[in-house]
């Protein structure tokens, strides 16, 4: 009997109700999804709900090996989303103690009907009972959160990571304001329930959607359209090959994201509908012949040449180009891209003149770090690199302390009191902060080429009791108060060492920090040259590295 596949789109009501009790098999991965990515669904819901309360929110698609009748659900895709959502769901209803709202997290049994309390979603075998106890089981988030995460596996860390993020992000709203978000997250988002009789056919659709080549096809769908605009087949046949060649030295996932950033740099907003849909209404408008083949002449082709300058670090003069690329490639090492956008448009206008370029990616440099370590989000980020972006295309002055290329003496203020806290806590951020500091000291034209950089811990994060360290500090508020802090970081060109982590500080030293005499980082140089590691020597050290990035970045 042929496999029976059936595809409907439903609201959060439907999907998280009695038609489906949802299972993560075996084979699934470990949850996966960090703060960053509940940050931009968060961020986008709350975006979606301001900006049209009755216009539906697509979630995506989840792919299920399911049978008509039967509501059990094997997730074959879609197991960080709706993992994701159980868990915003459970902190809606921690925070108002509300029975509706558990609902969606567990059905209650009932006698009439014959059921039984049952969790709409059982999390993978390892982390079932963890995700039941702390999360899924109503009114045990506070003491949950209170826990260290120190020994918990990688995925239930990022449930905890999350699960806090939440409930620190909707804590903030009034009960109104949560009650509001959890109706329109109920009522008027939608997910695509893809259902297959046998697995299968649900892995040949799961890896059919999941296809990077189809992701991209906004490009070819484009391709087409902007093509057929030229009336004369010898100059399509030219444009064309134009196109291809562009296409081919980006590479494709780099030639969609080209086009992403080129909507960007036209729409100033986030993207609300698909690609090719805004691509159509905000950059090309009504396509005749010569619009199409201005596009390819005058915004694909050079916007192609700035966008491979700045996400390559390729660009070339005759002076400044080594102090440019060297920013280009700090900004790359951050975890977003919006930056981008605004860099293309400069660089597009100013190739030839490198001290303007110079002076850009010197203040571009430091808005992006300075957003990046103010954990500003994603809205944030588009708005005020939009701001930038509108700026340059209006040739305004860029310098002024009034240009949105520049921080504001609040975010300044901001920025200084994150670094000067325990830094190694915010999400994502040390590792690069670390390497533009150590970028710093080094003085010089330094390449970080290493295959593994890790962060290490000189005063270890749980030092033994008899040793060296607890001499230095006896008081456990002092220690726990460095352990995380710049001055107690430095960066290793390996893997960490978990035993090593704990060796006393000369014996660390000798043969964890250094390898065969030398260390790769001046950061690291400056702990080995350190006769002993004590709260006298932190404070120094913290209050010198804090005036290097002081300086810099003009804070």
């Amino acid at each position: 009997m042929p496999a029976k596949i059936t595809a409907t789109e439903q609201n959060l009501v439907h999907v998280f109700g009695d038609g489906y009790f949802f299972e993560i098999p075996l084979y699934q991965r470990p949850y996966a999804w960090t703060e960053e990515h509940v940050e931009a669904l968060l961020d986008d819901l709350q975006d979606a709900m301001r900006h049209d309360r009755e216009e539906p929110y697509f979630l995506g698609s989840v792919v299920l090996i399911k049978n008509d009748d039967d509501p059990r659900s094997e997730v074959v895709d879609g197991q960080q989303r709706l993992t994701t959502l159980t868990m915003l769901f459970c902190v809606l209803r921690d925070l108002s103690d509300d029975d509706e709202l558990d609902e969606f997290v567990r059905q209650a049994g009932s006698v009439v009907k014959g059921t039984q309390d049952r969790y709409r979603l059982t999390a993978r075998r390892r982390d079932q009972s963890f995700f039941e106890t702390h999360i899924q089981r109503k009114g045990s988030l506070n003491q949950f959160l209170d826990l260290d995460p120190i020994d918990f596996s990688d995925s239930q860390r990022h449930m905890f990571e999350n699960t806090k993020y939440l409930r620190d992000q909707l804590v903030q709203l009034s009960s109104e304001e949560r009650k509001g978000l959890a109706i329109y997250v109920a009522q008027r988002c939608f997910l695509a329930a893809v259902s297959a009789s046998d697995g299968n056919s649900a892995r040949r659709i799961c890896s059919v959607m999941n296809d990077r080549g189809l992701d991209l096809s906004a490009t070819d769908v484009l391709k087409a359209e902007i093509l057929d605009a030229i009336s004369d087949s010898d100059t399509q046949d030219e444009y064309a090959a134009k196109w291809e060649s562009i296409e081919e030295n980006l590479g494709r996932d780099d030639f969609r994201d080209l086009f992403a950033h080129i909507r960007t740099i036209h729409r100033k907003d986030k993207l609300r509908h698909t690609l090719e849909e805004e691509f159509r209404d905000y950059v090309l408008g009504d396509l005749t012949s010569a619009k199409a083949t201005a596009f390819v002449d005058e915004e694909l082709e050079l916007y192609a040449d700035a966008y491979e300058m700045v996400l390559r670090s390729t660009y070339e003069s005759t002076e400044g180009a080594d102090k440019i690329n060297a920013l280009l490639r700090h900004l790359n090492r951050l975890n977003n891209f919006d930056w981008i956008p605004p860099a293309m448009e400069y660089f597009r206008r100013m190739k030839g003149q490198p001290d303007k370029l110079l002076k850009f990616s010197l203040d571009l440099e430091r808005l992006a770090y300075g957003l990046f370590i103010r954990k500003a989000n994603v809205n944030e980020r588009i708005d005020r690199y939009s701001k930038v972006t509108s700026a340059i295309q209006n040739g305004e002055s860029l310098s002024d302390d009034a240009s949105p290329l520049q921080l504001t003496a609040d975010e300044r203020s901001e920025i200084l009191a994150t670094l000067n806290g325990g830094i190694y806590d915010q999400y994502r951020v040390p590792a690069p902060l670390l390497l533009r500091l150590d970028s710093i000291l080094a003085e010089g034209g330094v390449r970080y080429q290493h295959p593994i950089i890790s962060i290490e811990h000189v005063l270890p994060q749980n030092p033994a009791e008899d040793s060296q360290w607890m001499k230095w500090f006896p008081n456990e508020d002092e220690r726990k108060r460095w352990t995380h802090r710049l001055a107690n970081l430095v960066l290793l060109s390996r893997r960490k060492n978990t035993r090593a982590s704990n060796y006393d500080f000369e014996r660390k030293k000798r043969e964890y920090f250094q390898r065969q005499g030398t260390t790769t980082f001046a950061l690291t140089t400056q702990v080995v040259d350190q006769p002993s590691w004590n709260p006298n020597v932190l404070e120094r050290r913290q209050e010198e590295l804090i005036a290097t990035l002081k300086r810099e970045w003009r804070l």
